[in-house]
């Protein structure tokens, strides 16, 4: 009977969950188990909101009509008992429910577990703490999830490093000669992703225009190797023309096989001989003048 009753009250409060949510609910102390007689204040964080619960004895009844003392924003409830076990949350006057639903077991027993009262955010460390209303003289806990042991913690405390959401379920303890605790159910949220935005540095914009790049003017390519061969051929052909003449005309010189340079050269000597001639002829009258 006790799971049927989990079992509802959990559908209950998924299907809230689902519904409008911009309203807060907190709880103090912030756990979800309460031993029998012990107080609990709960208050919405939006001012526009009303208490409301959902429980084995009434349905959808709101805070200071049939339970608890408050405006409707907050409520306490100053004893509990095992009856107001069930799902607690914020309204607002359009109608919409809060998406912080919040589980509330009372146990007429002497063990309860201390959970986290809202959801724990993936990645984080979940911690469980097994309580006896009065002080066991070994603190020694066992602790389940969904009926099967996770394991047995001798200072009756359990954490759970790195909770992922394969981590969510009904979890409970049992301490040795003092009994067992109401289950719970603990809720893992998925953690928020961020979006990384690009730095950019803004640039002062400029009017100025961009240079205009100057054309370098082309190299000149060098002459093919055929034509400066002929230029080289045409500058020294000259000088190769008049070596070959002259190497031709000295054998002819040597051998005196010239008549005409041979005559030439006589009639060169001769004039040269009459000339001289002529010239002691002048020197010889001057001085003659000179000496009368």
């Amino acid at each position: 009977m006790e799971g049927r009753r989990v079992q509802m009250l959990l559908a209950l409060s998924s299907l809230l969950c689902c519904t409008t949510n911009q309203i807060g609910l907190t709880v103090s102390p912030s756990r979800s188990q309460f031993f029998k007689g012990e107080s609990v204040n709960l208050n919405c964080e939006d001012e526009g909101g009303t208490l409301r619960r959902n429980t084995s004895k009434g349905t959808r009844s709101q805070c200071g009509s049939e339970w608890g003392s408050g405006d409707g924003l907050s409520c306490r409830i100053s004893y509990l008992v095992p009856s107001e076990s069930g799902v607690y949350w914020c309204e607002s006057r359009g109608g919409g429910a809060s998406s912080m639903v919040v589980n509330i077991s009372v146990s007429g027993g002497s063990v309860i577990l201390q959970s986290p009262v809202l959801p724990v955010m993936e990645g984080h460390d979940l911690t469980l703490s097994c309580h006896s209303k009065a002080p066991p003289s070994n603190p020694s806990a066992a602790f389940y999830k969904d009926g099967s042991l996770i394991r047995t913690e001798p200072t009756g405390h359990m954490t759970l490093q790195h909770v992922s959401r394969s981590d969510e379920g009904l979890y409970k303890c049992h301490i040795r000669d003092h009994g067992e605790s109401p289950s719970s159910w603990i809720s893992v949220s998925e953690k928020p992703t961020t979006t990384d935005v690009p730095h950019t540095t803004a640039t002062k914009p400029t009017t100025e225009a961009p240079p205009t790049p100057v054309a370098s003017p082309p190299a000149s390519a060098p002459p093919p190797l055929v034509l400066r061969v002929c230029l080289r051929l045409v500058v020294i052909s000259p000088f190769i023309i008049s070596t070959l003449l002259l190497v031709s005309l000295c054998p002819q010189r040597a051998s005196g096989r010239d008549p005409s340079v041979s005559m030439a050269m006589t009639k060169r000597s001769h004039a040269e001989q009459g000339l001289a001639d002529d010239y002691d002829d002048i020197i010889t009258s001057v001085t003659t003048e000179h000496q009368f």
